[in-house]
This record gives C-alpha cells, structure tokens and sequence, in this order.
C-alpha cells in the first residue's frame, strides 16, 4: 500500500476503532466482538508501524501503551484542585443546606419544598482524581491531584484509559479543563488478584490503590493492561457553554466524555437525603466502588456567591458512608480447587446480614492469611464488605473465643481427589499436583479453554461442560474435537439445535490464531499477555517445544518460573498427548502465513541486546521492531551480539562485557536511523 492510500485507511480505521471505544466503554453497547476489534487495531498499528510519519497522538493505537516515563513531572494546577469537607449523618447534611441558604442570604427552606437552590448529587467514586486539560478539542495533559496545589503529569498513562477521549466531538469550548476519577473496574480487580493468587504474589488490597498504584506505573503498556476507567465530574475553563454544572454534566457528554447516568438534579435537600439513602444500600450492585456521595450546588453564579474556605468549596460536601462492618461465627473452614490446582481455604460463616446481602462465606486466600489472623473455628469474626463482592475477614474477637479452640491445621491432602499437597519455595499457595484426574482441575481447564479470551467456543459454558465430564464423554480438552452429534442428544436439556451449535462451535474455533490456542491450552503462570509475547517470538508450538529454559528465559515477558512451567508442561507425555491430538483436530499451532512475512529484512541477520530505559520506546516496542525488520533479540552479550542497544540506567556488566567483547554500542537514535536507511 502506498503512503495516499495508507493515510487514508489510517483514518478510516481510527474513526472507526473510537466509535467502537465509545460504544464498549461509554454507552456499554458494544457493536463488534473483542476479536474483530482486536484485527482493526492491528491493522491500525501495522499500517502506522510501516508510515511511522503518519502516526498522530490522538491515534487510538496510542491507547495499547508502550511508552516508558522515568521521572513524572510536577505541574501546577491552573485552578487549585481542592478537597471537600466530609458529613456523616442527616444532621450534618440539614446543616450544610442551611449555611448554603444562610450564604446566598435566603431564608431556610422547608425540606420539602423546592428551594431557590438546586442540588445536582453524585457517586463518589474510590479511585485517583485527575485533571484532564483539552485543547482544541484534545487532550493535551493530564494531571493527578497530588497536594491540591501541584500534582503529578501522567499523560501518557491517561491516553491508555479507553474512555478518556484523545480527540473530542461537536462544540466544545477551544480550552477548558474537566476534573474525574480513574477507578478500576472491580471485575478487573478481581481478575488480576485471581492471577497473581495464582502464580504465588501477594493480592492487591483494595480497587482504589490498585488505581493509585497504576497510573504511577513507569510502562504505559502495563496501564493499558489494567483497564482502568474514569468517570469525569466537573468541569472549569473560561468558556465553558452553560451556566450550571448539570448542564455543562451533559455537554461533557455530548462530547464523548465519561458521565455517570446516576448523577442527578434535585430540588432540596430532603430529595438529596433520600437519595443518599437509596445509594447506601444499591451501592453494593454497581460494578465498582463508591464510598459516598458529592453533594453540589447547581448555579455556578451561587457557587461564585457562596466561594471556598481555605481547604475546600462552600458550595459543596462529601457525605461518606460507613464501612459496614459485622460479627459472626466461623462455623468451618472449607477448600476449593481451582483450575490451576490452588487450594483456596473458604470461612463458611454463621449467615449475617451485610451490605444489602446476607453473607455466608468469606475468603482466606491462604495458608499465611490464616496464621497471620490466627482465625479458628468456633471463633467470632469480623467481616467487612466497603463494596466489594466478595466479604473479608478484618480479624478475630478474642473477647469472645472459647478455651477449647484450637489453631487451625491447614490440609494436607486435596479434598476432591485425595492426593497430598505440595506448596513451592515462594508460592503463596498449596498446590494439588493432580491436575489430568482431579475433577475440579478438569473441568476448570475446559472451562477456561473454552472462555471468551481463549478459544471462544459457542455453547460450551460451565454447566454444558460439568455435564459432559459427569457423562463420561470429555477427560480433557482435546475429548471435545471427538464429540460427536448422537452422543449429546441424549444429555439433560440438549436438543438438536444446542448439539449442533455445540458442535458447530468447536469447528469454528479451529480458525482462532496461535497466540490464543497458546493461552487456551493452559500453562501454568502463562497468561494472555505472556501467550502473545511467546507466540510472537517463537512463531509455532513445535519451536516452543523444543526451546531449552535458557532460551525461554531470552522471550520477553518470560522468568524463571514462566520458563520451568513450560518446560515442565512439554515434559509430561499426558500433554504431548493431548498437544497432538489438538493438532490432528486442527487448531492453529503456528502464525498465519501473513503474520511470519510482515516487516523487513533491514536488519536480517543481526542480533541486538537492549539495556536500560528509553525516551521514544519502550523495550517491548524495540524489540518489536527488531523482530519486525528481521533482527533477532537475545537476552545476553556473547561474542555473537552485533549491537548493544543502550539506554539510561543500563546494567553496568552488559556494558562491561560489550566493551571487552568489542560489541558496538548504540543509542535509540542510531537505531531509529538504521531502519531510516
């Protein structure tokens, strides 16, 4: 393609690609599946890979991160970024109408009564505050509070958030900024405690430092990898369209900003108050953390009247909700077998009321967690539940155990198959190693083989897949390819049209790329983002079989334990068997034709170390375009090494040993200029 006809396909597919963003992350209607916009982007990418001069900052391909920051810059705030004043109770909150009232020099309304003064009431959401300063309709800095006077620049990890538009639409102001919160998504959350409970790490504590800790993160491609989101909820600027705040709430959103659906206008403070009790109990079904509700005055001309204290606005109050916090008994402590093998110990309480829910079991993540509260059985527990799903056990009432309790033993053996348990030097975890026959094991292997993320297979969800394991038809994944039409009739709610979407679906799924039958087929500690590195390195599963753990060691995204399990996962014959038997059935083992021949040969036959961190690209990127022209990475200097591609803070021994081999020694500027020739 040439450079006319590339430029304006880059157009085409970025309009298109943040429709989609804006359908999916702001109005949650997506139109296309995760698949067909996962190829738009790659496209995107490929083209701006080969015109790099055509590559804008509000591409959407921006979004996939990869820039490094060293150092985050102080900025100060054009408008201070002050905090508010916080209430507990119904008192405080007649009172905060009052000296609203007092303030504009009106006499106290009846609460029930509409009142000269609007209130417009919003989620607090628990996440980081940002300011988000646009410029001709883009966003050109982002800005988190810090101390309220300056805080940190995080733009280029605030470009990876997919609902902060980079480019905005219709007629919005030449300047102005719009504040919000960047809060993760507590599925997300979830998620990544899951997979590092799984690979042995410690969970993170709660949504809101996950956030915090993110957005400070110095790999923007990491950032990306966490979806985080942000609802924006105020904004300031000379020429902001409207006289009110809920007003220019749903200007904001005309432009394709992230506004909260919930937040509302009211007439006094009577509507405010029940719509804060609402909240205190619905709070527990939304889809992420709120620990309160903003309280604002709508009339920008009655806030301007009723102006700041030194440390916040009076025209504004933050009523805080109570981490609800109860006491039960701890009845038993059960295990459960994942997928991977964890054991997860399980508090199954005496049901107690909390959240809105009546809870029966908590958590115990651990052997260590167990120690560490000393929780026992027969003991009385704290439970909290500040908006997540899943309760926690915050300690023990001592004043209430009983002599005769004793420590808690943790298992020794599986409860579902029996055999003893090993736990790993680093682990966090106990592990069963049972992992072809132990049911759970089993089915959660097919379970996530057949999820959206991995093979995608139509019609083959949890419950079809328990039935088919208790049915005796599937041992293991590669039993799926051999199901045939007239043995699922027969099962409990299959009709003809369930078998043959069922069957119809594991065929179509014999075209989902390499990359992902890699993260389907199930390595331990091999996730999506370490699949698609490995895949795009090695190019095919029998390549990968037959790398030694030195070599994996060489792959990005590769350690220590990523390479011993995929050594370990090739050693045992159960899944070379199954590996073949996936290849008979068909599945995609290798890179397409069309993926092992992109990019060029500028630099075939040269392999190059990187070292440090860079300005213009991260060491992904760079090792990207390396593989991309036809170079080869290698993870340490021998007398084989053509370039040592050098960054700052690079490691002093490379360094060393390049100079005593006599390696050449380049900066990110010479190696731009390489593949300028």
């Amino acid at each position: 393609m040439d450079k006319v006809h590339a430029e304006k396909r880059i157009k085409e597919l970025s309009s298109e690609i943040e429709i989609h963003n804006h359908n999916y992350y702001v109005n949650d209607k997506p139109t296309i599946s995760d698949f067909e916009f996962d190829k738009l982007l790659e496209e995107l990418i490929a083209l701006e890979n080969q015109f790099p001069e055509l590559l804008l900052s509000t591409s959407p391909s921006q979004r996939v991160g990869g820039a490094i920051t060293k150092e985050f810059k102080s900025v100060k705030h054009t408008y201070p970024m002050l905090s508010l004043s916080n209430s507990y109770s119904t008192e405080d909150m007649i009172d905060f109408d009052r000296r609203v009232q007092e303030g504009l020099g009106l006499q106290s309304a009846d609460l029930f009564s509409s009142s000269t003064v609007k209130y417009v009431c919003e989620l607090k959401f628990d996440g980081l505050s940002i300011g988000l300063n646009y410029t001709n309709g883009q966003l050109v800095q982002a800005v988190t509070r810090g101390d309220g006077v300056q805080g940190d620049d995080v733009t280029t990890n605030a470009k990876t958030i997919r609902s902060i538009p980079l480019k905005l639409k219709g007629n919005f102001p030449s300047s102005f900024e719009i504040r919000g919160e960047i809060f993760m998504p507590r599925t997300i959350f979830d998620e990544i405690n899951k997979e590092r409970e799984e690979i042995g790490e410690s969970p993170l504590a709660n949504p809101r430092n996950a956030a915090s800790g993110t957005m400070k993160m110095q790999d923007s491609s990491v950032v990306a990898s966490r979806r985080l989101d942000c609802f924006v909820y105020y904004m300031l600027g000379e020429e902001v369209p409207f006289k009110s705040h809920f007003e220019n709430l749903n200007a904001a959103k005309s432009w394709g900003f992230n506004v909260s659906k919930h937040s509302k206008l009211l007439d006094n403070i009577n509507e405010v108050l029940e719509f804060i009790e609402y909240w205190d109990k619905e709070r527990f079904n939304l889809p992420y953390d709120i620990d309160g509700i903003v309280i604002k005055v709508n009339d920008y001309k009655q806030q301007l009247q009723l102006g700041f204290t030194a440390k916040s606005p009076r025209w504004a109050i933050a009523y805080k909700f109570k981490a609800e916090q109860v006491s039960t008994e701890l009845l038993e402590i059960t295990y459960q077998v994942g997928r991977t093998g964890a054991i997860t110990p399980v508090a199954n309480l005496k049901p107690v009321a909390l959240g809105g829910t009546t809870v029966k079991r908590a958590s115990l993540h651990n052997a260590d967690i167990i120690e560490k509260l000393d929780v026992r059985v027969g003991d009385f527990v704290f439970v909290e539940k500040g908006g997540e799903i899943i309760p926690k056990i915050i300690g023990v009432d001592l004043t209430k155990r009983q002599a005769h309790t004793n420590p808690t033993k943790y298992i020794t053996h599986c409860p579902e198959c029996g055999t003893p348990l090993i736990r790993d030097e680093g682990e966090a975890n106990h592990f069963c190693p049972n992992e072809m026959e132990c049911p759970p094991q089993v089915i959660g292997k097919m379970e996530h083989f057949a999820s959206r993320k991995a093979m995608n297979i139509d019609s083959l969800g949890g419950e079809t897949i328990d039935q088919l394991f208790k049915a005796g038809l599937v041992k293991n994944i590669a039993d799926l390819f051999d199901l045939k039409k007239e043995q699922l009739l027969p099962l409990e709610r299959m009709a003809e049209k369930s078998a043959n979407n069922l069957i119809e679906g594991l065929e179509a799924c014999k075209n989902v790329p390499f990359e992902r039958v890699l993260y389907a087929i199930g390595i331990r500690h091999v996730g999506e983002t370490t699949a698609k590195k490995i895949a795009k390195k090695v190019k095919s599963l029998d390549a990968l079989m037959g790398l030694t753990k030195e070599q994996l060691l060489e792959t990005d995204e590769v350690g220590g334990v990523i390479a011993e399990s995929i050594a370990d996962f090739f050693a045992d014959e159960k899944n070379k068997n199954i590996i073949e038997r996936l290849k008979n059935a068909g599945l995609q083992f290798e890179l397409s034709e069309e993926q092992q021949q992109a990019g060029s040969d500028k630099l075939n036959g040269l392999t190059f170390v990187i070292s440090g961190v860079f300005n213009k690209h991260s060491r992904d990127q760079l090792k990207e375009l390396i593989e991309f022209n036809g170079g080869k990475n290698s993870g340490s200097i021998s007398g084989k090494t053509s370039y040592l591609l050098a960054g700052d803070n690079m490691g002093p021994e490379k360094l060393k040993k390049a100079e005593k081999l006599g390696v050449k020694i380049i900066s990110e500027d010479d190696f731009e200029k390489m593949l300028d020739k």
